[in-house]
Formats: structure tokens, sequence, C-alpha cells
């Protein structure tokens, strides 16, 4: 009859265990989804929109930033989950039976905890393997698909304002050859200063200066004052050119430059030790002054990176662990209680996680250090929170 106890305790783990464990990738799903769609839609939508990228590639994008939103959506979710089930738990008096029975608040979230651990485990080969990878490769193969065809940003029957300075019109377009072509000028109040109207014309990619070449024939050009550029009392000069000059329209604004410097928060766990190394090094060989000041900031720009991912990896744990006593306490059935309180202690945490970036051009203050107050906070919280309802 000995065995009955502990066979008690291994399904109440179990339950446990599965309910938050499924309560929480639900959770994870809704806040991955929703930060998915909206990084998909700020990045993909205008691509998609102009015929830049097809739907299958669209679809292959948004899986490559799954790695990027689930390093958010796990603390989220996880919090959320442990909420949602010990709130409902708690609502239908388990958590008290259970007590009754001799079972502590403690080792009822011992499940909720080892789920947290291995949360935490999840998150820290996510944010310095998987995201890191996923995040570069997604930039890598936007660039590529967008790159493949330049001239599809030039869209028939469409203005297109993304070139800095003018405004684009083009009547048809067949590949490259170009048809009732229209081109505006623009002077920095965005007035028109210059139009060109051309029968034809001809447009060309030019890979290194990251430019289209616009060649037109049978073109007419109006110029204006540059003073007055919207005074029409006397008539403009439009001379007539039979071919143009190459027109350069830069493609900055649009594709971005072809070489982009991959940022510390796209590095693996490894590329971010051999930076650190590198910059310690330099800081040691600066000279004394702003030099070496800017050299200290550049070292701890990487520290805070890497201490970053540390501590979201941390949050999962230091989320599971309060959720437990908050949703013992809030005792509600209901979902949106839940979601509201799970956000509510989520916005807390990613502000002061902002609170302290906001030091990281004073390393002297070891904003990376301080990267952790975040993470005691809620630890501590959570332990007191034990240590009052196990007292009541």
């Amino acid at each position: 009859m000995k065995f009955f106890p502990a066979l008690r305790v291994n399904l109440l783990d179990r339950y446990i265990f599965r309910s938050v464990l499924l309560t929480c990738l639900g959770s994870v799903a809704l806040f991955a989804f929703v930060l998915m769609l909206g990084n998909a839609i700020r990045d993909l939508l205008g691509y998609l929109l102009r015929g830049q990228l097809s739907l299958q590639t669209t679809g292959e994008l948004i899986l490559l930033l799954l790695p990027f939103v689930v390093s958010y959506a796990l603390p989220m979710g996880i919090l959320t989950g442990v909420l949602l089930v010990l709130g409902r738990i708690s609502a239908d008096s388990e958590v008290t039976a259970m007590r009754a029975n001799g079972i502590s608040l403690l080792r009822i979230a011992r499940p909720v905890v080892l789920l947290g651990l291995l949360g935490c485990g999840v998150t820290l080969y996510v944010n310095f393997q998987s995201m890191p990878w996923a995040r570069v490769e997604y930039d890598r193969r936007l660039t590529e698909y967008v790159r493949a065809d330049p001239a599809r940003f030039i869209v028939q029957k469409t203005f297109v304002r993304d070139f800095p300075g003018y405004v684009v019109y083009v009547g048809e377009k067949q590949g490259t050859i170009l048809r009732d072509f229209w081109l505006w000028q623009l002077d920095p109040e965005g007035r028109a200063l210059n139009m060109v109207h051309a029968e034809s014309g001809r447009i060309d990619y030019d890979k290194e200066g990251n430019n289209f070449i616009v060649t037109l024939t049978r073109a007419s050009v109006e110029t204006r004052k540059k003073a007055a550029p919207g005074d029409l009392r006397e008539p403009p000069n439009i001379p007539t050119i039979e071919k143009t000059d190459p027109l350069v329209l830069s493609l900055d604004r649009i594709l971005g430059r072809p070489t982009i410097r991959q940022k510390l928060q796209w590095m693996t766990y490894g590329e971010l030790q051999a930076t650190l190394a590198k910059r310690i090094t330099e800081f040691r060989a600066a000279k004394p002054g702003d030099e070496q000041r800017q050299k200290e900031r550049d070292v701890m720009q990487v520290r805070l990176v890497i201490q970053d991912k540390l501590t979201t990896a941390v949050a999962v744990l230091s989320f599971a662990i309060i959720g437990v006593p908050l949703g013992v306490r809030v005792s509600r059935r209901e979902t949106s209680a839940g979601l509201g309180l799970a956000t509510l202690l989520a916005l807390g945490y990613y502000f002061l996680t902002i609170m302290v970036g906001w030091l990281s051009r004073h390393p002297e203050y070891r904003p990376d250090l301080l990267y952790w107050v975040p993470n005691l906070v809620f630890l501590a919280l959570g332990v007191r929170l034990f240590r009052r309802l196990e007292r009541q």
C-alpha cells in the first residue's frame, strides 16, 4: 500500500504538467502569430502587393521569422499558460483539495518549475543559435528574391514614389522597355521642379551602384524656376530631346545597400564571443581619451546583447515561478483575466529592461549586470507570494 501516495503524486505531476504545457503551447502560438503577423506586414506586404514576391516565397520567409518571434513569445506564453491553468484549478477548489491532503504549494509548483527550466533551455538555444541563423537567412533570401528582378518596382499605370526626390509613372511596361514614361523631379518641399515625358525608354539595373539606369527616347522636358515652381504666369521651357542621357534612380531606399553589416543581435554565441574578444583587444590598444571611451562602449554593446539573450531565457523560468502564486490568488476561470494579467506583467518586465538599455552608453554603470534586475525582481516577488500563500 505504500506505493499509492507516490502514484498519486506522479499522477498529479503529470496532470499539472500536461495542462500547463498544452495551455502554454497555445499561448505561445497566439503571441507568436501576432508578432509574426506584425513583422510580415511591415517587411513583406509591400513586396507582395507589388508582385516582387510570390505567395510561396512569402510563406517561406514568414517561417524564417518564427525563431525570432518565439524568443519573445515564450516568456509571455508560459506566463499566460501558468496563470490560466493555476487560476482554473484554484477556482475549481482543486488547489484547496490538494493542500488539504498535505500537498504543499511548492510541491504543486514542481512540474511548473520543470516546464520553466525546459522553456529556459529552449529559449537559450533559440536566442544563441536558431534565431541568429534564421534572421540572417531571412535577410539574405529577401535580398536575393527582391534583387533578382528589381524592374518589378516599376509597376505600370501606378505612381511610384519610392525614389528619393522623384515620382515615376509608366503607362506600359514590357520587360525592360517602358512606354508613356513620366517623371517628376521634386524639391525638398515636394513641389515639382522638372517634368519629363517620353514616348518610350529602357530601364537597366546597375548592381554595383544599386541604381536604375533609365534611357529615354523622344522625350520632352518641362523646367520650372527653383524659386517659384508653382508660378504658372510664365510659360515653362519645354525642349524635346530625341535621346536623353542616362537617368540614375537610386534604389538604396527600397533595397538598401547590397552589403549590410550583420547586427550584433543576429550573431550566434560563438560569433558574439569572437566579436567581444576582438573589441576587448581594440579597447586595450586604444589611446586614452575619446577613442578609448568609444572602444569601451563598443565592448559594452556586445556584452549587453549577450546578457539580453541570457536574461530573456531566464525570464521564462521567472515568469513560470511568479505565475504559480499569482494564478492561485487570482482564482479566475476567464481567459481574459489571465491574458490581461500576463500582458501587464510582461510589459512591466520589458519596461524595466528598456530602462536598463538606456544606460548602454555609460559602461561605468555596468548595464550588462543591471539587465538581471528585472529577473531578480520577479523571482523575489514570486518567493514572497509563495511564502504568504503557504502561511494562509
